[in-house]
């Protein structure tokens, strides 16, 4: 029986690993991780992450041919494929500070691997990483081999967060990149015919490691590329009197185009595209290529610049004030249909809004108090590091309460911002939450969800992004 192990039990390693073990129940998959908490859930009925259809697949195999476990160095000592799916945060001090990947979680991961090994193994690249990665890894293993033959795999994952499931069973692509030497195409092969159980064999790609380290970096540049064109837009739309969604429609008709990823937004968020573009900016910096990183880094600008420029909206709105005001946030995860808040353009909102001394309520249906306020008062890229190195118990923000209803969160404010896409906030009762707000009664839509005009013959003054001003909008220019 071959036995596969994977090395982090997160995001990313725990949905892929039991759709392996779903998918191929003569292979026998282990997920292990230090962190007794995490395998506890992983164990439980009460699953560590949110992720529509991921409860029934754990469910089917755990117990069978699927195991979470605490006993890292049994399970990797075993297993005739390693997957290494640990974090790669941005480093936060250092050289390339601020963009550089950092390694540490890698290399620890990868001397783990040399000293508990017995057999020949196959480790693989589950986790993001800066190209080069393989090799670095490569020779931590060779140096410490003990006679043991080591080939290194690069198998980015290219899920998306609230299709995840859907998206492993049906995938694009599968990307394997390995050495172009005997060995190393042995190892790609044998990969492969662990995903040729279910996927068919012209979406399974094989390229060398570094096309393969690299694409994935590019496929996220690209994505984030699209939401922050669209976002640029977005601004010249509400300056010109235009419709960014016909726009975008009128756009996204073009073949060549396509109409994915071309919602304007407050913003994009998740836990890769900001760090994977700040990562390609500094492989670009140190391989002596300024423009190209100079071309990536104002994505990311863009959207900063799109995050500021609706609290700014919000602000100028409402009398250029919103000091002891109170303001509802729907949705605080960075998109619908998860519980994922890292890099949340909800954060940067909140935390404007709070500087200008707003009071706020805030409600999501997939995220709790505890990681609202830990998100509100932790360091830039603090959420990337391990759960021991952030602030046990955040100090609680004194202006923000969260709440489990958006009636609850919307009664008495003065306005309320949609922030996350979920379906439930396009179906509220706007007339009885209208009845409960102060007025004049604002709505900024981030998102573009509601129905602009009937919220308008309620008698809410609307923002929504990219979309013809209210009159009243005009008056009151946001200046970014």
């Amino acid at each position: 029986m071959v036995k596969i192990c994977c090395i982090g039990a997160g995001y990313v390693g725990g949905p892929t690993m039991a759709v392996i073990a779903l998918k191929c129940p003569s292979i026998e998959v282990a997920v292990v991780d230090i962190s007794v908490a995490r395998i506890t859930a992983w164990n439980s009925d009460q699953l560590p992450i949110y992720e529509p259809g991921l409860d029934e697949v754990v469910k089917q195999c755990r117990g069978k041919n699927l195991f979470f476990s605490t006993d890292v160095e049994k399970h990797v000592s075993e297993a005739d494929i390693v997957f290494v799916s640990v974090n790669t945060p941005t480093k936060t001090r250092g050289l390339g500070a601020g963009k550089a990947a950092d390694l540490t979680y890698w290399e620890s991961a990868a001397r783990m691997i040399a000293d508990v090994s017995k057999s020949d193994k196959i480790v693989v690249e589950k986790s993001t990483v800066p190209v080069k990665t393989a090799e670095a890894i490569e020779k931590i293993l060779t140096h410490n081999s003990k006679g043991i033959n080591y080939q290194i795999l690069s198998n980015p994952e290219f899920l998306a967060e609230g299709t995840a499931i859907e998206d492993l069973f049906k995938p694009d692509r599968v990307l394997i990149g390995g050495r172009e030497t005997p060995e190393g195409q042995k190892a790609i092969q044998a990969l492969k015919a662990v995903y040729a159980h279910w996927v068919p064999e012209d979406r399974i790609l094989c390229t060398n490691l570094w096309s393969a380290e690299l694409s994935k970096l590019a496929a996220n540049a690209f994505l984030a590329q699209r939401i922050s064109s669209v976002n640029a837009m977005s601004a010249l739309c509400e300056a010109t009197g235009a419709d960014v969604s016909q726009v975008s429609h009128a756009v996204g008709k073009d073949t060549r185009i396509g109409p994915k990823f071309l919602n304007a937004s407050v913003g994009f968020g998740g836990s890769c595209f900001q760090k994977d573009i700040l990562n390609l900016v500094y492989i670009c910096e140190c391989n002596g290529l300024p423009e190209v990183a100079g071309y990536w880094k104002q994505v990311i600008k863009i959207n900063d610049y799109q995050k500021s420029r609706f609290v700014n909206r919000v602000v100028s709105s409402m009398f250029n004030t919103v000091q002891g005001k109170k303001i509802a946030i729907l949705g605080f995860a960075f998109k619908k249909d998860t519980g994922d808040t890292r890099e949340t353009p909800a954060i940067d909102v909140c935390k404007g809004l709070i500087e200008d001394k707003a009071r706020l309520s805030i409600y999501d249906p997939q995220v709790n108090e505890d990681q609202i306020q830990r998100d509100l008062s932790m360091e830039k890229f603090g959420w990337d590091h391990p759960i021991h190195l952030q602030p046990m118990s955040p100090a609680s923000v004194k202006q923000v309460s969260v709440v489990w209803d958006a009636y609850e969160a919307t009664k008495d404010a003065h306005g309320l911002c949609i922030l996350t896409e979920w379906d439930e906030f396009r179906t509220l009762d706007y007339q009885k939450i209208y009845n409960k707000m102060q007025k004049p009664a604002f709505v900024f839509d981030g998102r573009n969800i509601v129905n602009v005009q009937k919220l308008r013959e309620i008698g809410f003054i609307v923002y929504s992004i990219g979309k013809p001003l209210d009159p009243w909008l005009k008056d009151m220019p946001a200046v970014a």
